[in-house]
């Protein structure tokens, strides 16, 4: 059955299409369209094809007609079908023409996830919908779906919305993520993978950290710290308030990743794979903003109600403060307790300048246990940014170009972790000759003939002290280790000519290891420091 009718709302209308429109009747369809429209002053027409079920070219110059007599024509509701047809000729250019949303019910369905600004529910076995908690949330879904593309072209593992649903009065984004659990879950129900799931949230960090963002595709999370303090202004005494815009405003612009709300809800393991999802937060800046953000989730958010990590999380606050504890010693690569909380105190001021402001917006001052809340986050900030003199932090890693010139920078920033640890003259220059060896290898030949990106990390633990320095690169896969040790005792004009670097470094620390991981050659040097 063909039908054409419209409505009209609030001075805007609606012509709803019904059927086919061919060659057969495409005249008469325009005409009773003119019809409609006679007198109707608006530039703006919607056209609601959700039951229109074929369109010939007969039925494209209809519409054609009516763009130019309506600027502002709109085509929503527009089957798979009927998009592809639009999209081929070149409508979706000229025209806002929205596609119709298959509906997904989310009733009695688990949450798998939650973050920011979205709930994330499991509705079958193979696929989750992330549910935005804004009900106009299109645009919203289209940039975090190019958000979590941009971020798997860099390498960070993330799942890629295949569709966008209507639930109930909004939308969501549908994934496939089989038998995939959280790592809430995993730490509610499993205590015993406390330290497997510490590990793995940690590598994944640092994955996330390394990863280097082209110029302008990911805000600067830096600026936006800055509106934070500056509202701040008007609630803090007048030198913290003015120190608080100080630190943030001295702390270094970076080009590099941070997820902005990483926590333990926001993993997920799908099979043996671990991926991160909740994309739309994503931005560039240090590290000590991914941070707070991360104390928030774990303490900070609960701090005044210690049961808002149990209801949010579905994890005791006992156990959240552990795994915030050991994820952040491991992120910085040391078990000494004094460096742990220095940095653990910038982290908490950037997370209570974002918590105060948060509840102040959502009226805070206005109910007695929040504004107890707030008072309470506020002295703590306060209290800090008396004893505090810079929000920077020495990080356990530094990227930068697998280049021969930038070997004396890595080797200063080994140096930079050995202060303070008693390390002999003669293990340092042992640790100079394995990191030159290892680095210039690299430089040599990983890209080759093009350069490319190296990180360095390095970890110091205490009693016993040890050193671990890993080296990470994307270039050809290669285990130096592999390669025979050269026979040393031969005189000069037997030996071959190759192969010492790779011995010298082995000869200089007490273990090393490779591995190819994920698209990475991984190379960790170990040695125990007197």
């Amino acid at each position: 059955m063909n039908e054409v009718r419209c409505t009209k709302q609030d001075g805007q209308m609606t012509i709803f299409l019904t059927g086919r429109i061919d060659s057969g009747n495409a005249s008469q369809i325009e005409n009773e369209i003119m019809g409609m429209t006679e007198g109707y002053a608006g530039s703006e027409l919607t056209v609601d094809t959700e039951k229109l079920e074929y369109i010939s070219s007969a039925g494209l110059r209809v519409l054609l007609r009516l763009r130019k007599s309506f600027s502002g024509l709109r085509i929503i509701n527009a089957s798979s079908e009927i998009y592809e047809i639009l999209e081929m000729t070149g409508f979706t250019d000229m025209m806002t023409v929205e596609k119709a949303y298959r509906v997904v019910s989310i009733e009695g369905c688990e949450i798998i996830g939650q973050g920011a600004n979205g709930t994330v529910y499991r509705i079958d076995g193979d696929n989750v919908v992330k549910v935005n908690n804004n009900p106009d949330a299109l645009d919203e879904i289209q940039n975090e779906r190019e958000l979590a593309r941009l971020a798997l072209v860099l390498g960070v593992p993330t799942a890629i919305s295949y569709d966008v649903v209507k639930v109930g009065d909004g939308y969501g984004s549908v994934f496939e993520l089989l038998d995939a659990r959280s790592f809430s879950k995993i730490l509610a129900t499993q205590p015993e993978k406390m330290e497997w799931c510490v590990q793995e949230y940690v590598n994944l960090l640092r994955i996330i950290h390394g990863t280097v963002v082209p110029e302008g595709k990911l805000p600067d999370m830096r600026e936006t710290v800055m509106d934070w303090a500056r509202f701040m202004q008007d609630y803090l005494p007048g030198e913290a308030g003015q120190k608080l815009l100080k630190l943030v405003r001295d702390v270094p612009r970076s080009d590099h990743m941070i997820h902005g709300d990483y926590h333990t809800k926001n993993l997920e393991l799908t099979g043996d794979e671990v991926l991160i999802i909740d994309m739309d937060t994503l931005a560039t800046g240090h590290p000590v903003f991914e941070l707070a953000s991360m104390y928030n989730a774990f303490i900070g958010f609960s701090e005044y109600d210690h049961d808002v990590v149990k209801r949010f999380m579905g994890i005791e606050p006992d156990r959240a403060a552990e795994f915030w504890h050991r994820s952040l010693a491991l992120y910085l690569g040391t078990n000494n307790e004094k460096r742990i909380k220095a940095v653990e105190d910038k982290a908490r001021i950037v997370g209570y300048t974002r918590l105060i402001r948060r509840s102040i917006r959502r009226g805070g001052l206005e109910d007695p246990e929040r504004k107890a809340e707030i008072e309470l986050w506020k002295k703590e900030l306060i209290e800090l940014l008396e004893k505090t003199d810079t929000l920077t932090f020495t990080s356990s890693e530094i990227d930068l170009e697998a280049t021969v010139e930038n070997l004396p920078k890595v080797l200063a920033f080994v140096e930079k972790h050995l202060e303070g640890t008693n390390c002999s003259l003669r293990e340092r220059m042992q640790l100079d000759v394995a990191v030159e060896e290892i680095f210039i290898n690299i430089a040599n030949y990983a890209y080759r003939p093009e350069t490319g990106r190296a990180t360095v990390r390095v970890e110091v633990v205490e009693d016993p002290v040890e050193i671990t320095i890993t080296f990470i690169d994307q270039g050809v896969p290669y285990d130096p280790l592999a390669k025979e040790d050269p026979d040393v005792t031969l005189s000069a004009d037997k030996r071959k000519i190759g192969g010492l670097g790779i011995f010298m470094a082995k000869q200089s620390v007490d273990d090393i290891h490779y591995e190819y991981w994920k698209g990475r050659n991984i190379l960790t040097l170990k040695k125990a420091l007197s």
